[in-house]
């Protein structure tokens, strides 16, 4: 089977087999691969347009044998006309005056989609992205295209030599160091900053909120080394700590870009470059923009991902120090912030082939957060695996920003996966629970295949923390749109039968076991048993 075309042929002939949609409805949108796997992302289509929130998505190892399966198609949707009662331009005002924000002139040209509602039937619709730089806002809108009614909203945001800190120090008083060329050439072949002069490169540019908007405008003539001072306010006025929050959140996201695509993370499959080379994705034109000492408030660090191919934006703000009147702290110096903030992005990207749409419901933007505490965790962990604790720095609290310590222990974290029905309902609350699986997980793969030192740079090894960020990565493309923690345990349990022919799965079963999530888990209900044979 040839890589492209053959696997949209398969991946059509089998959605129309389990779905039982005629072919003509079946719209393939995208595919991506790995090493190890390769995958059609789809949407459902009436009338030729395409249906937002109907995918799909088919996953095929290197055998070409499907995998992995997920679809949200409508069976028997009733569609209305295909032809427009409200002008665009209307839909726009619409837009624009309830989500107050602006369609901006660079946005997407507004096209025509349908809309599964609640009742079954396919509103035709308006697609409008609006934005609000102010209040640091981004959204998606549908607007009926007959009536006129704003009928959905996808929201984009997740709301958290060089002089650094070195990306496996989480703050400040680690210490910081002095690092030489730290670009990896394979994932970043022209370096980090063309000029070397500003922080702006192919990865990502930073810059101060009070110097430019979103075009990603950084200061000239940096040096890249600073001292910072810890005897001056982090404020507008102290430029040398501006200019080291610049540097130091540049550094950040470009290793971050530089780790995750060894790993996977890559222009096929929708990474954050400005030239994509020709390796895949989208052209390009969409490297992270970097906003340090974000005007926009105060003790807050948020990551808008739009679909692939657009600039996706990290905001990193001034925060209030706990217990400390009058005193303030920068996110741009918490490294694991900014780890966290990007990997919203990855997870964004990589579910649901670059829509940036598939994280929207409680339980999947919970787990979003979860995704990103724990990959936050795994760029500062050890051979010994220690509890975890997140934004010491930026909180000034060494309990962190969560609720508990990420922990294999049960009296130091007894979260469980019937929390995340009694939990309060926010993410934030619900990544905690998905966050300490994984770190469960990352634990026991530790103790089984030992720790790499050189994992950032070197996904070849059989270590544990290597042979997590794979399975962490690979997953991410094969579970569906909207995942739950069943079924992204699922994905993780397929990404290890996919690239180390399940040589985890018991470790990996007894791992999210320990915490509830056993193979009889469902509907927040504990299941702490493993599968026959483990």
């Amino acid at each position: 089977m040839g890589p492209s075309t053959s696997i949209q042929q398969a991946a059509t002939a089998f959605i129309q087999s389990e779905v039982g949609v005629d072919a003509a409805d079946i719209q393939i949108t995208t595919t991506s691969g790995s090493d190890v796997h390769k995958v059609a992302y789809a949407k459902q289509q009436f009338n030729g347009i395409p249906v937002a929130n109907a995918v799909a998505h088919v996953a095929f190892n290197n055998a070409n044998k499907i995998v992995a399966f997920g679809s949200s198609f409508a069976k028997d949707a009733k569609a209305a006309s295909p032809s427009p009662s409200v002008q665009v331009e209307d839909a726009i005002k619409t837009a624009q005056d309830t989500l107050k924000g602006t369609h901006e002139s660079s946005f997407p040209i507004p096209g025509l989609e349908y809309w599964i509602q609640k009742d079954g039937s396919a509103a035709l619709s308006h697609v409008i992205q609006v934005r609000n730089q102010t209040a640091n806002t981004w959204y998606e809108a549908f607007v009926d295209a007959h009536s006129g009614d704003l009928i959905s909203v996808v929201d984009f945001v997740a709301h958290a030599t060089y002089r650094v800190l070195p990306i496996h120090k989480q703050v400040p008083t680690d210490g910081f160091e002095t690092l030489v060329d730290p670009a990896d050439p394979l994932a970043s072949p022209e370096g980090w900053n063309g000029d070397l002069t500003r922080t702006l490169g192919n990865n990502a540019a930073s810059y101060r909120s009070s110097l430019a908007d979103t075009t990603g405008e950084s200061d000239d003539n940096l040096t890249f080394v600073y001292d910072y001072n810890f005897n001056v306010p982090p404020d507008y006025e102290n430029s040398t700590n501006v200019q080291f929050a610049e540097v130091n959140a540049f550094y950040v996201v470009n290793t971050m870009h530089d780790i995750t695509y060894r790993y996977g993370f890559t222009e096929s499959n929708y990474n954050f470059q400005n030239d994509n080379f020709g390796k895949g994705g989208d052209p390009g034109g969409d490297r992270v923009l970097v906003s340090v000492q974000d005007n926009g408030g105060y003790g807050d660090a948020f990551f808008i991902t739009p679909p692939d191919g657009q600039s996706p934006t990290m905001s990193l703000e001034l925060a209030l120090v706990y217990n400390v009147p009058v005193a303030e702290r920068d996110s741009a110096l918490e490294n694991d912030m900014i780890a966290h903030e990007f990997t919203h992005g990855v997870s964004n990207r990589m579910t649901g082939g670059g829509t940036g749409r598939c994280l929207q419901t409680l339980e999947a933007g919970g787990m979003g957060e979860g995704w990103s505490d724990a990959m936050a965790d795994w760029t500062e962990q050890t051979a010994d695996m220690k509890d975890w604790y997140f934004m010491t720095w930026v909180t000034n609290n060494p309990a962190g920003a969560r609720t508990y310590p990420y922990s294999t222990s049960m009296t130091t974290n007894p979260l469980v996966y019937s929390n995340v029905s009694t939990v309060q309902q926010e993410v934030h609350y619900i990544g905690e629970v998905w966050a300490n699986m994984l770190h469960n997980v990352h634990a026991a793969l530790i103790e089984a295949h030992g720790f790499s030192t050189t994992a950032n740079t070197n996904p070849d090894g059989t270590e544990g923390n290597i042979v997590w960020l794979h399975l962490f990565i690979d997953s991410f493309p094969i579970q569906p749109c909207q995942p739950t923690f069943v079924s992204a345990r699922d994905a993780w349990i397929q990404a290890d039968a996919n690239r180390y022919n399940g040589a985890n799965k018991c470790l990996l079963w007894k791992a999210f076991a320990s915490r509830g999530l056993g193979p009889n888990a469902q509907n927040y209900t504990d299941d702490f048993s493993v599968p026959d044979g483990c």
